[in-house]
């Protein structure tokens, strides 16, 4: 995976959510659906994580999952918090 895909990705993430500003993903290939042609375009997949330490000693875990092909383009964002 390209740096400066990586780099321009990481500028919409923190822009969108600012608690994730300088916290690098985890990246990985997405596996291929079985229907799909095996010379198709490949997907990655970034995971990001923070956390925050609430008033009560809880700890409150968010993660940003993006879903990109090759060419640096955002094809889903999905978050959750737990």
């Amino acid at each position: 995976m390209d740096r400066e895909i990586i780099r321009v990705v990481n500028k919409e993430v923190y822009r969108r959510f600012p608690e994730m500003h300088g916290k690098e993903p985890k990246v990985r290939t997405q596996k291929a659906f079985q229907n799909e042609q095996p010379n198709s375009v490949k997907t990655y997949v970034l995971v990001y994580s923070s956390s925050v330490q609430m008033s009560d000693k809880n700890t409150l875990h968010h993660y940003v999952r993006v879903t990109i092909n090759e060419k640096g383009k955002i094809l889903k964002i999905s978050t959750s918090r737990g």
